[in-house]
């Protein structure tokens, strides 16, 4: 059997589709040794109110550190992002029909805690709320496997080796930019991810997909699982 593997950076509670790919392996790598970028996934995401989509985002130091990897990035504690951000998912999902049994994901998240690396913020709440979804994986940060690679994909593929993983699957949007012709030179099948899913009884109109992953949870409940983790053959 194949012992496939995932790697990606790590994003702020995450939307469905992170879940989905990390169902479909036994391994999962976060990705955190690469530049962090500003206005990305790596520090905000959406969620669906009454008034519309709105941004979440944590505030980062970044004056000077535009070189800085996504493990070293620092959170500017001087603003108090996290009770705003504990408010306006609460206020948001209060109403919701699981709201109360999952209220405790954001009281970990944003209460019993005081985050200072985004990276560390990032990587906790995507493993609290896969072991929420049931989703079991073994978990690697790439800044302590220390690979390197000269060409692109050349890290990846050093990172599949070192677990002893032969199978990579990876989002449709890297079909443009992955050498094929590596990953078979390795042994290492390169499949991708066909982000593809239901809609389901979203609080407000107009439906959307493009929201943290706790709008399905909050809304879904226990269904949420199936939702998300669909099963569907990698594109």
């Amino acid at each position: 059997m194949p012992r496939k593997v995932a790697m990606l950076q790590p994003n702020y509670i995450p939307w469905k589709g992170v879940f989905d790919l990390i169902s479909r392996v036994e391994v999962f790598v976060f990705y955190d040794d690469v530049q962090y970028t500003v206005k990305d996934w790596r520090s905000r995401n959406k969620i669906k109110t009454a008034t519309g989509e709105i941004w979440l985002t944590v505030p980062v130091l970044k004056k000077g550190l535009r070189e800085q990897l996504i493990f070293e990035a620092v959170i500017d504690v001087s603003s108090n992002w996290q009770a705003k951000h504990y408010k306006a998912l609460k206020t948001t999902y209060q109403k919701a029909a699981h709201f109360k049994e999952y209220e405790y994901l954001l009281e970990e998240i944003y209460l019993k805690r005081q985050w200072t690396s985004i990276s560390e913020l990032d990587i906790f709440s995507t493993k609290l709320i896969a072991e929420a979804l049931q989703i079991e994986v073994e978990w690697h940060k790439a800044s302590d496997l220390k690979q390197s690679g000269g060409k692109e994909g050349e890290k990846v593929v050093n990172i599949c080796k070192l677990l002893g993983c032969d199978y990579f699957i990876n989002g449709p949007s890297a079909r443009e930019f992955m050498d094929e012709d590596m990953f078979r030179e390795n042994g290492i099948v390169l499949d991708y991810i066909d982000y593809s899913y239901p809609e389901y009884e979203q609080m407000y109109q107009p439906f959307t997909h493009q929201v943290t992953v706790l709008d399905v949870i909050f809304n879904c409940g226990a269904g949420a699982r199936e939702l998300i983790c669909r099963g569907q053959e990698t594109a």
